[in-house]
């Protein structure tokens, strides 16, 4: 058994790297990374985060959430507003990025669909649910 854990490990940390080499080819053509892209996806579907949210949302070191961030914000692609709490400063996409949102989410909807295509929606739907446990125990 241990051998088929550390085996299932290794293919799972292989098969992330593989994701985020193939996004990064993908979202080239819009100057992003895929670590840029999850955080602009979280924005966009969650609203505006404070970086200890995102960073704690996509279980990744601040200092890592912080540098995206501030490349983020030098390329115009996301700014920081003032929070409910003054101390606070919430994270916010740029007028300039939602209108180019759409056109980079239907790119990346494309990518998913590649990298899924040869599984069926149940097998996606039990690897979801596999993935999740692991999630959770975070």
């Amino acid at each position: 058994m241990i051998h088929v854990n550390r085996r299932l490990i290794h293919q799972i940390n292989q098969c992330a790297r593989l994701i985020t080499k193939k996004a990064n080819e993908r979202l080239e053509p819009f100057g992003l990374y895929s670590s840029q892209w999850s955080i602009l996806y979280c924005l966009k579907t969650i609203g505006p985060m404070t970086q200890k949210e995102i960073w704690s949302y996509l279980n990744v070191e601040a200092p890592t959430v912080t540098r995206t961030i501030k490349r983020l914000e030098e390329n115009g692609w996301i700014q920081r507003e003032q929070g409910e709490d003054k101390r606070e400063k919430l994270v916010v996409l740029t007028k300039e990025a939602e209108l180019k949102y759409d056109s980079i989410n239907q790119e990346m909807l494309k990518f998913e669909e590649d990298m899924l295509a040869d599984f069926q929606d149940g097998d996606k739907e039990a690897f979801s649910e596999f993935l999740n446990v692991f999630l959770t125990k975070s």
